[in-house]
């Protein structure tokens, strides 16, 4: 399972998983804090995509500005996190008491106080509470009713997809023998490219992404056996 935490698990647990009818009765009291204090905050490139969009800026400049790059040491792949406020701490978009980039706020965001975790293999996603909850509660509610107000199964889709693929270009990556390959580098920023880079803000994400990456794979196999 690929987890993607809506907070730093350092300090929470995460309880088994949620049923769509399970109740969830958790509604957010705007306390901010889990904009505060933030080092974990992963960028898939649906995420960049969608708050570059937001700015009007391309994806790259978003992340030379916003994120710090390196490559995941278990999948070998280039990743984003969002940097924090080097004077806070807190997350850049937080201003006030409000995310400045709401709309367009991250998947880890848009899940909080849950936790995602995503089969790479049959692309099965399941929700799982980070506890102890914050916030307050509000009645009769399911995990349902909190997905479909968070826009969380708007973009599941998207999301389920990002991490199987990703899922197959590490595989790719690592069976070629990984960072030792002597072409991983030129690899890893073909990779950037697809997953993140070559989007035009004017058309949607998905279909790009589609097209990146089946263009992606055969270019891979060629870097990767050279």
């Amino acid at each position: 399972m690929i987890v993607e935490p809506g907070r730093s698990t350092e300090f929470w647990e995460l309880g088994p998983a949620l049923a769509p009818g399970d109740p969830f009765s958790f509604v957010c009291a705007g306390c901010g804090d889990c904009c505060r204090k933030r080092r974990d905050l992963v960028l898939s490139g649906y995420d960049l995509y969608r708050i570059a969009r937001r700015l009007r800026l391309s994806p790259r400049i978003v992340a030379t500005a916003f994120c710090k790059s390196y490559i995941a040491p278990q999948s070998c792949l280039p990743a984003l996190c969002l940097t924090p406020d080097p004077k806070t701490g807190n997350c850049r978009f937080f201003e006030g008491s409000a995310c400045a980039i709401h709309e367009a706020r991250p998947l880890a965001c848009a899940l909080y106080p849950l936790g995602q975790s995503i089969d790479p293999i049959t692309a099965r996603t399941e929700y799982h509470a980070q506890l102890p909850l914050c916030g307050a509660c509000a009645g009769d509610r399911t995990l349902q009713d909190y997905l479909e107000d968070s826009a969380i199964l708007d973009r599941a889709g998207i999301d389920a997809r990002w991490a199987v693929v990703c899922t197959q270009i590490s595989k790719q990556l690592l069976d070629a023998g990984g960072a030792a390959h002597p072409h991983f580098m030129t690899a890893v920023r073909r990779i950037e490219r697809a997953l993140y880079w070559d989007y035009d803000l004017g058309d949607e994400f998905y279909p790009q992404f589609q097209q990146n990456t089946a263009d992606l794979m055969p270019l891979l196999a060629r870097i990767l056996s050279a």
